[in-house]
């Protein structure tokens, strides 16, 4: 039965406050995931209360360190909440062993792993469990709307609030629009519904968050900057100002 939402935003310090790297049992840096610059230099690394981002560039480790920690606190690696233990493929790393996850003083009630390429199988796994499921995810089976729709559904249906939710690159499911509307679920769920969100995204718009913390992951490690320091911001920004000018060198002009 679905719980009655809660109200306010998480407690102080959230339901995770930080996760730590125990690098002394680290077996080697000189092999993945360890080798990523990322996960090389972290130690400890601070949770905000509400909402974690990650940003950088395409291998950067974001979505292994978003798998880890989820795995960590007692997610599926292919998403889900704690009472899926589904595998389609083995794939996720080793670095959730060696992960030390340091809690708040009040445990989250709830918990999902949401990653937008395994919508499709975490679809797929509660079909498997049964339709008494389908109540907590919209009333119908996710496979019978369109990839952006079972998405945002899941989000609205599953997320019941005092949870900790754990999003890897979920615009690749939305157009803008829904993007923005993923915004306001995000305000909701962390100052209405006590929630904690913990997320890795390319988009400018979910990156803006209001008072996100951001980390950036480069070739230089892991570093906390502001919104408007992300390359993301930086380069969409630019190509709005003057679309043209990025594309002249296509020989392709821009047509109305």
């Amino acid at each position: 039965m679905r719980r009655k939402p809660p109200n306010g935003p998480p407690p102080e310090g959230g339901y995770v406050r930080r996760v730590e790297l125990r690098r002394d049992e680290v077996p080697s840096y000189d092999a993945y995931p360890f080798n990523i610059p990322c996960v090389r230099g972290l130690d400890k690394l601070e949770l905000d209360r509400h909402v974690t981002i990650f940003v950088g560039e395409n291998g950067s480790g974001k979505s292994t360190l978003v798998e880890a920690l989820a795995v960590a606190i007692g997610l599926n690696a292919e998403g889900g909440s704690k009472n899926f233990n589904f595998a389609t493929r083995e794939s996720h790393s080793s670095l959730a062993e060696f992960l030390q996850v340091v809690r708040g003083s009040e445990r989250e009630q709830d918990a999902f792993f949401l990653r937008a390429e395994g919508t499709y199988n975490v679809s797929s796994e509660i079909e498997r469990l049964g339709r008494d499921l389908f109540a907590s995810y919209g009333g119908e089976s996710l496979h019978e709307r369109s990839h952006g729709e079972a998405f945002l559904a899941l989000m609205v249906n599953r997320f019941f609030g005092e949870g900790v939710y754990v999003l890897d690159e979920p615009e690749s499911a939305l157009s803008p629009s829904r993007q923005i509307a993923m915004l306001s679920l995000l305000h909701d769920l962390t100052h209405q519904r006590s929630s904690q969100i913990v997320m890795a995204t390319h988009s400018p718009i979910l990156m803006a968050f209001p008072g996100a913390r951001i980390y950036s992951l480069s070739e230089n490690g892991i570093e906390q900057v502001k919104y408007e320091e992300t390359e993301h911001f930086k380069v969409t920004k630019a190509f709005l100002s003057d679309p043209a000018a990025f594309v002249r060198h296509l020989g392709t002009p821009l047509t109305s």
